[in-house]
């Protein structure tokens, strides 16, 4: 087979193997996604993956970049989405934000931090830019923040940084591993995580 089975612009074939690769890793894990596989679920030839992903890890880390490149929209378009919001309602927001986002896209969300990338694959040049862009935008918000008296600065910026980040994490990991089962208390976790953060400002 020397042709696509079906015809695709440039950028929407890019697009469709992002979505069906999700589709199978979220169906049978990343054991299930292979070129072969994912070139027969959109209906192209078996060569056409490879004009986009030279190979499965870099497939893989297109799709944890684009999971960065939502989450950094996101956070960015916030305060513009809600200016009537103080800080701390808008904190909470991100928190909830940040929770919701992991719960709905849990494939996702493994790949952009979990060992397939990191540790047993190899992380493109490009994953690792917007990754650090995406930690920096955090950084930048916790030091704004500081400022404000909203969230401790008792602590150096990069710590609570990296201390406020890792319990999203932590609590996002447990959801999606499957400790905390009960979705109905997702927004109550997140609500409660904001403010356990909050309230070491008045400490």
């Amino acid at each position: 087979m020397t042709q696509d089975k079906k015809t695709y612009h440039h950028g929407d074939l890019r697009q469709s193997l992002l979505q069906a690769a999700t589709q199978i890793i979220r169906d049978g894990g990343v054991d299930a996604l292979s070129m072969r596989k994912l070139a027969d679920n959109v209906g192209v030839s078996r060569t056409a993956p490879y004009h986009h992903f030279k190979d499965k890890n870099e497939l893989l880390c297109a799709i944890a970049e684009a999971g960065f490149a939502d989450h950094i929209q996101a956070v960015s378009e916030l305060p513009q989405q809600h200016p009537e919001l103080e800080p701390r309602l808008l904190f909470e927001l991100y928190v909830l934000g940040y929770i919701r986002f992991a719960d709905a896209n849990p494939e996702t969300y493994d790949l952009m931090f979990g060992k397939e990338i990191w540790k047993l694959g190899q992380p493109t040049d490009s994953l690792k830019v917007i990754s650090k862009r995406c930690f920096q935008h955090w950084l930048e918000w916790i030091e704004t923040l500081q400022g404000a008296g909203i969230l401790t600065n008792q602590h150096p910026t990069l710590r609570v940084a990296q201390a406020s980040w890792a319990t999203l994490h932590g609590l996002c990991r447990l959801l999606n591993d499957g400790i905390y089962v009960n979705r109905d208390d997702l927004e109550e976790m997140g609500k409660t995580a904001a403010a356990m953060l909050l309230a070491q400002a008045v400490k």
